[in-house]
């Protein structure tokens, strides 16, 4: 569920196809995204099965070796992928890194979101360096880090 008011629109990141943006400003810490409508989760390792590694194009890591498979494409599916993001990924919610004005093309590392040491399909568009996903404990411990310094100023 995205909590702002926002629309979609072509992104303004080369490649990108569609991006998520906002219609009213959001406070730093404030949450974009936050998860609803989940009813499983599935390990990494079922993806090897047929009918449901059809759907690992649109999966995203939750927790440890939990994913979420959403071939539907909501509206958070639009949040594209920027190693400075202005949307930090924390166990599915996203918060604002610091006050996002009306026009904000929201963004997120997409490291959380892989699984550990898969390749994202496409290079980041500012740097055109592969997207590798973090391990599980590497995503927890700077996503927490991030958060607390969001959160308290620290």
């Amino acid at each position: 569920m995205i909590l702002p008011r926002y629309h979609i629109a072509p992104s303004r990141i080369p490649g990108a196809g569609k991006g998520l943006f906002l219609d009213e400003t959001v406070a730093a810490g404030r949450i974009i995204s936050a998860p609803d409508a989940i009813d499983r989760t599935f390990r990494e390792a079922e993806f090897a099965e047929p009918e449901l590694g059809k759907l690992k194009y649109a999966s995203a890591r939750w927790f440890e070796d939990r994913y979420t498979v959403s071939p539907d494409w909501p509206d958070e599916c639009y949040i594209n992928h920027s190693f400075t993001p202005n949307g930090l990924w924390h166990l599915g919610f996203v918060f604002a890194t610091a006050e996002l004005p009306p026009g904000s093309e929201i963004t997120v590392d997409y490291r959380h979101l892989l699984p550990p040491g898969e390749a994202e399909d496409f290079a980041d568009a500012a740097t055109g360096e592969t997207i590798v996903g973090l391990s599980w404990t590497e995503s927890l411990a700077s996503s927490t880090r991030a958060l607390a310094v969001l959160l308290n100023g620290t």
